[in-house]
């Protein structure tokens, strides 16, 4: 079964997850030792044994009964260090990997990795990348020690008997050849479907899980667990049929090494009987094909591992571009200085579409805005409120002209336009920590005088007293606090991090309407003086407000999120 070819993104990760080579041939060269040891071992033993049943003085014993000693504990102590020579080179690299993957990421996130779902790409980054330890550590380390430790086994044996010699290696490339074939029929499918099942399982209990109440609720909780169950299932199918695989390349490794023994014994016992060879060196011509196929066995492993790390790191690669998606902004090889103060805002005929789509969700957009103004952005679902959010803290890239105190917001670092314009959420991300982690990595030198100070400017100070102080849970996913409360929060990370524009995208959209007025002038009041657009399809008081502008849809815009 050919194996898909691995493209050119997949090579480059491979190459990240590769330790360099002086950190990788000590592992190698104790791989090698501990190899040689145990086919020494068996070599000596059978020498001992037999050599011992012919009554020699002890003195024609020592040397091999310390050897015996000698390559049991060095077979021991080299697997140790080549255990920890090569996790210790593998581990940095990964951690190395991780880094570099994250620092692709954030600069495409949020909407540019919107093509993958959570528990997908959570997936990937975790248990996809973990299979990338495999490369170094199951492919390049022991395939390298497995060669030399067999090179020099059967030149050992040639120099005791040519034709046994002969014989092992041509058993070697028989039963490797087979192994690895049955391994590839067997198992190579199941192993390549084994990420992607993981990831979909993923996905699926984050989604019943997350949504266990609503399920309940419309009764389609029996549905969402029989979906859970079934890619279990699969996976637990796909897995056994791995684990079939290694069974049937460990048979057929044992039958070719039981070959190998027969044939050795059969052409080597002329020799025997000739007086040409003695019988401690037949002996050692006899069991060493044993020690020798343990060691071989390695090379199927090799196989399925390298099948496994190609796969992760295409899985990899797929959730990481080498080059940003199209719609994703890029940061400019020399971004300009950022404008101090309170900047105006200008955008003039802008348009832009979400990564992923063909359709543009808002066109010939025209917005001004004032230092310290309050301008009220509205108009019905779909007419591209969320994508001017987007577009306006420099998630999703524009054509036209977006300018920030004058400087067009292609010149500025992606990083600095969003320390200028800060973004209020319709629905804030609150990790399931403490309140005042939640708000700390906003302004991360911020004591607890500070934190509780900016949550009484929001409204929140009895509400924090109440739940005994900054150490109060908030709940996964913020399940703890109201609707109200997180948009609260959310107000707080912002005014923490001081931006100058804020921009508040339907912050009562879930909140009840009877306190939906209350919590606007709160947010309002609490925005102190900065420039603020407030983004809402239902509206707000005139007296809260400078300006209105309303977005109207056209029938070419598509304000939908591209996503799998």
């Amino acid at each position: 079964m050919s194996e898909p070819r691995l493209s050119q993104a997949a090579r480059a990760v491979l190459g990240l997850a590769r330790p360099p080579l002086h950190r990788l041939l000590p592992a190698i060269a104790a791989g090698a030792l501990s190899a040689a040891s145990t086919v020494a071992l068996l070599a000596c033993s059978a020498w001992l044994i037999t050599r011992a049943s012919e009554q020699p003085p002890i003195l024609f014993l020592s040397l091999a009964v310390v050897g015996v000693r000698a390559f049991a504990l060095s077979r021991a102590v080299f697997r140790y260090l080549e255990r920890l020579l090569g996790h210790d080179a593998a581990f940095r690299e990964l951690a190395e990997l991780r880094t570099g993957i994250l620092s692709r990421l954030i600069p495409i996130a949020p909407d540019g990795t919107r093509a993958l779902r959570r528990g997908e790409l959570l997936s990937r980054l975790v248990h996809d990348v973990d299979d990338l330890q495999e490369h170094p550590l199951r492919v390049i380390q022991p395939l390298a020690s497995t060669l030399v430790v067999l090179t020099a086994a059967v030149t050992g044996i040639a120099m005791l008997d040519a034709s046994a010699a002969g014989v092992l290696l041509a058993c070697l490339i028989v039963g490797v050849v087979l192994a690895v074939t049955t391994q590839s029929l067997a198992a190579a499918r199941a192993e390549r479907t084994i990420g992607p099942l993981r990831g979909a399982l993923a996905d699926a209990l984050l989604d019943h899980f997350g949504a266990f109440e609503t399920l309940r609720a419309f009764d389609a909780e029996g549905a969402s667990r029989e979906r859970v169950l079934a890619l279990g299932n699969a996976l637990q199918r796909a897995s056994a049929r791995a684990a079939a695989g290694a069974g049937l390349t460990a048979a057929v490794m044992a039958l070719a090494s039981g070959a190998a023994v027969l044939g050795s014994v059969l052409v080597a016992a002329p020799s025997l009987f000739a007086g040409d060879i003695g019988a401690p060196a037949f002996a050692v011509v006899a069991m060493v094909p044993l020690a020798v196929f343990e060691v071989a066995g390695a090379v199927p492993l090799v196989m399925q591992a390298r099948r496994i790390a190609h796969a992760g790191a295409e899985r990899v690669a797929g959730a990481v571009p080498a080059e940003a998606p199209a719609g994703v902004p890029v940061a400019p090889a020399r971004p300009a200085s950022v404008p101090a103060g309170a900047p105006h805002i200008a955008l003039r005929s802008l348009s832009a579409r979400w990564p992923g789509s063909d359709r543009p969700a808002i066109k010939d957009v025209d917005l001004t805005l004032a230092p310290g103004e309050r301008v009220l952005l509205q108009g019905p679902s779909g007419s591209g409120k969320t994508t001017l959010a987007h577009v306006l803290v420099r998630f999703i890239d524009y054509q036209s002209s977006y300018r920030i105190g004058g400087i067009e917001a292609r010149e500025l670092h992606p990083d600095s336009v969003r320390r200028i314009v800060g973004l209020c959420e319709q629905t804030p991300w609150l990790f399931d920590i403490d309140l005042r982690q939640n708000l700390v990595f906003a302004k991360p030198e911020a004591d607890d005088e500070e934190l509780l100070a900016v949550l009484e400017r929001v409204g929140l100070g009895d509400w924090v007293r109440a739940r005994g102080g900054l150490d109060a849970p908030v709940g996964e996913r913020g399940a703890l606090v109201s609707g109200g409360q997180a948009q609260r929060i959310a107000l707080a990370r912002a005014l923490l991090a001081d931006a100058p524009v804020l921009v508040l995208d339907e912050p009562t959209a879930n909140v009840d309407g009877a306190r939906a007025e209350t919590l606007l002038r709160d947010l309002l009041a609490a925005s102190g003086d900065r420039t603020v657009l407030l983004i809402s399809h239902t509206g707000a008081p005139t007296e809260l407000i400078d300006r209105i502008i309303d977005l109207e849809p056209t029938r070419e815009t598509d304000d939908t999120p591209a996503s799998a």
